[in-house]
């Protein structure tokens, strides 16, 4: 006796894109019809079009394994990876909208100007080594080591930055809200039991407040959402930074030293 099997399911498909085409000059989306196989990623569509239909598509990438960040675009209006992000996760009827970072100026097509994440990356002051200690010398508690571990995975492919609402929606905050990235990183060193910053009048708390834009954040936790990383930006640095920098304005003793300095200069 025979049996017959049932041929099986068709692994690829032909799926809609819509990908937006420009420049500094403006642009619009443009519809694609591409192949798509089983087991690919939106990078992977992108570069079969930049193969076969729009050769001068301009994407950035590097890794195509999501330790870069340099592919980071919006796919149906949210912050990714493209080398991260699974075809398998729509549904094969489903248009897939591929749109540059909102929140930073296009310099063509996918590609983006981060250069903004690097002008407030030098604005926060780097980590001030304690005196008298030599860098191998250098001792701390393990809850110390690990509390901050977390931050250090960041890849700077700058999707907080992206959805932060604060700049997203706010062109005019830009210049003085650092963002969910730099504020993690002005938590970080302020959690160092070692930084000497204070030694040198560096008071990174009032910093965070008055220099790099701590109160603009309201803790939707967007940021958090979108970390292909999973570091938990907001419950582990931004709030801990908030709570320390109230602490700091508002402790009596603070209150009453300066209250009794001003008195001296009076």
């Amino acid at each position: 006796m025979t049996t017959t099997s049932e041929p099986a399911a068709s692994t690829s498909y032909t799926g809609h894109f819509r990908v937006w085409r420009g420049d500094t000059q403006g642009g619009e989306l443009a519809d694609f019809e591409v192949e798509v196989n089983e087991g690919e990623v939106v990078l992977d569509i992108i570069h079969r079009l930049q193969a076969t239909q729009a050769p001068d598509l301009a994407v950035r990438w590097n890794c195509k394994a999501g330790k870069c960040g340099s592919c980071s675009a919006e796919v149906n209006g949210r912050p990714r990876l493209l080398c991260m992000t699974r075809m398998s996760v729509f549904t094969r009827e489903e248009t897939i909208t591929v749109t540059p970072l909102r929140a930073f100026p296009v310099v063509r097509d996918l590609v983006t100007d981060v250069s903004f994440n690097y002008t407030k990356a030098r604005e926060v002051p780097s980590f001030v080594p304690p005196p008298g200690v030599a860098p191998g010398e250098y001792r701390m508690m393990q809850e110390d080591v690990d509390r901050p571990q977390e931050f250090r995975k960041c890849i700077e492919c700058f999707l907080c930055q992206d959805t932060c609402h604060v700049v997203r929606d706010h062109e005019e905050n830009k210049g003085a809200f650092a963002g969910p990235r730099f504020l993690m990183r002005v938590a970080e060193l302020d959690m160092h039991p070692l930084d000497a910053a204070a030694d040198t009048g560096l008071d990174r708390k009032t910093t965070a407040q008055d220099e790099h834009g701590l109160g603009y954040c309201n803790i939707t936790k967007c940021c958090t959402e979108v970390c292909p990383e999973g570091i938990r930006i907001t419950d582990n640095a931004l709030i801990p930074l908030k709570e320390r920098a109230a602490d700091r304005k508002y402790d009596p003793l603070v209150w009453l030293g300066n209250k009794i300095r001003r008195r001296g200069e009076q």
